[in-house]
């Protein structure tokens, strides 16, 4: 799929960050690789094993349970479970984080387009514009508006959107959502949105 497939009528697109724009687990690695570095320095513990961990563990449980296995098998003091939830806020990242290859094409012709781009994403906000101040956008940057949905109501609660439509003097007709999950699907159905998954440009 691409931009010229897609309903000429549209003025607006909404994407989520995550797993849409860029792949997150390029934000997470990251972070896990400082966090052992961390852990090797203060207590001496293997920062290539507990990056190895960190990531199974992540590929196989989960994001939640990322903590709990360096705890049960690494020995890893529940003390530093607040500087690991710190670091995946706040990180500051070695590498920039690089667009899908399509998405970022798409992006581009949308903007050359003179069409509208937004980001309405759940999760933590400052998390969330962490991965945004991180994200290598081209120049695109300056064409973004970002909506974070906690700071009203997360998705798939149609709040945000019934506030992006308004901001913006949008009808529901005049969007198209990007989306990559049930949430997302969900949120655009209760508001009357198209939408289209993002593994139709990938």
């Amino acid at each position: 799929m691409k931009y010229s497939d897609l309903d000429k009528r549209k003025k607006a697109f909404i994407f989520e960050l995550d797993n849409v724009l860029y792949p997150e687990k390029d934000y997470l690695y990251q972070v896990y690789y400082l966090f052992a570095g961390l852990i090797e320095y203060t207590e001496l513990v293997d920062a290539g094993a507990a990056t190895d961990l960190m990531v199974n563990t992540y590929n196989t449980e989960g994001l939640d349970m990322v903590f709990n296995r360096l705890k049960d098998k690494m020995n890893v003091d529940e003390k530093y479970r607040d500087n690991f939830n710190h670091l995946l806020t706040t990180a500051r990242l070695p590498l920039k984080l690089l667009l899908y290859e399509n998405m970022l094409n798409l992006l581009q012709e949308i903007v050359i387009d003179r069409k509208k781009l937004f980001i309405v994403t759940n999760g933590d906000p400052l998390q969330q514009l962490n991965k945004i101040k991180h994200t290598d956008w081209h120049g695109l940057e300056h064409y973004l508006t970002v909506y974070f949905a906690y700071e009203i109501a997360a998705k798939p609660e149609p709040d945000i959107i019934h506030v992006l439509l308004k901001d913006h003097d949008l009808l529901r007709r005049d969007i198209l959502m990007i989306e990559n999950s049930e949430t997302d699907r969900l949120c655009a159905d209760v508001c009357g949105i198209d939408y289209m998954n993002v593994e139709e440009f990938l």
